[in-house]
């Protein structure tokens, strides 16, 4: 039995980290316009491409913590395909609910990165997802982003978790958080856990409020029995229809952002499977992101059990605060 399958599109993400002192290039603020001189030569300082996306990512994470997990997802037969197959088996990730759509092709992004900060430049390829006719009873399912054509992949997965009792965990993406489908809410409602960042929640509960318990108990109200909102440099925070909880972020020197929110969501479900509190999973989650962010690329900093435990003995100090 696997313990979670993730569900969500394979991507090849090309990581490109701009130089914070080049003179062509300006940050405005506070709009959070990131300029260029259009049509000019710009140097950069890092390029690299690599395997991502949400559902890749939380597999390969829980994987290193000793979880067995599989994904779920769509692929075309390209180098994409190649590059993935190899980090899955490398990773010790199961495949067999990948499929290959020969007329298609893998999704894919390129990542901006600017002062620790990214810019994301995606293509998702629309999939008629759906749940496969033989598919095991894993104890979780972890649904995350994916292109058009999820409708009927979220109908399968409300009416599955009745029947099955599974535990969802949900990262939605972008394309459903912009479409905001009645499929959306449905599946928000069946959820265990629901990750969104503060702007996500905002466009999801149709909230004009940066307020985080206004967010976050509207969200519950939908439904999940956890909301973990991460509001970047500004730490997390979980609300299980008691008291909210804040977690600020762990110490550690950001490099790229690129998977930050699902380190998070890998180090907070990593410590729910290993038997530990919510309160601990935010701990886990912020210092699985610290550890992301400190390279390039979503998947080399993911952290096993071990390592979470020693960094979080090495800061007593770190702690949760409820609000």
């Amino acid at each position: 039995m696997y313990d979670i399958i993730t569900v969500g599109d394979i991507k090849l993400d090309t990581f490109v980290v701009l130089d914070d002192n080049n003179g062509q290039i300006e940050l405005k603020m506070p709009e959070a316009k990131l300029c260029m001189d259009y049509g000019a030569k710009i140097g950069i300082k890092i390029v690299d491409s690599q395997m991502a996306g949400s559902a890749p990512n939380v597999a390969v994470g829980l994987a290193r913590m000793k979880q067995k997990t599989a994904v779920l997802s769509y692929m075309g037969v390209d180098t994409t395909r190649t590059l993935a197959m190899e980090v899955f088996k490398n990773e010790g990730v199961g495949t067999e609910f990948i499929q290959t759509l020969p007329d298609h092709q893998s999704s894919y992004s390129v990542v901006l990165n600017y002062k620790s900060e990214k810019t994301i430049l995606t293509g998702h390829i629309e999939h008629e997802y759906k749940l496969p006719d033989a598919f095991p009873n894993p104890k979780w399912l972890f649904v995350s982003e994916m292109g058009y054509g999820y409708e009927q992949l979220y109908k399968d997965i409300v009416e599955y978790s009745k029947k099955d009792g599974v535990k969802i965990a949900m990262n939605p993406g972008s394309i459903q958080i912009h479409e905001l489908k009645q499929e959306l809410y449905d599946l928000i409602g069946v959820c265990y856990v629901l990750f969104v960042n503060r702007e996500e929640a905002q466009i999801i509960t149709k909230l004009d409020t940066p307020e985080i318990h206004k967010l976050s108990g509207a969200l519950y109200e939908m439904g999940p029995k956890h909301v973990v909102i991460t509001d970047g440099k500004n730490g997390a925070y979980e609300f299980g229809g008691h008291e909210l909880r804040f977690c600020p972020i762990f110490p550690g020197k950001p490099l790229e952002a690129t998977g930050a929110g699902d380190s998070f969501a890998t180090g907070y479900l990593g410590a729910l499977m290993h038997g530990e509190a919510c309160s601990e999973g935010l701990r886990w989650g912020a210092v699985n992101a610290a550890s992301v962010v400190a390279f390039v690329g979503p998947q080399k900093g993911l952290l096993t059990v071990e390592e979470i435990k020693k960094r979080l003995m090495a800061h007593p100090e770190y702690t949760i605060e409820n609000l």
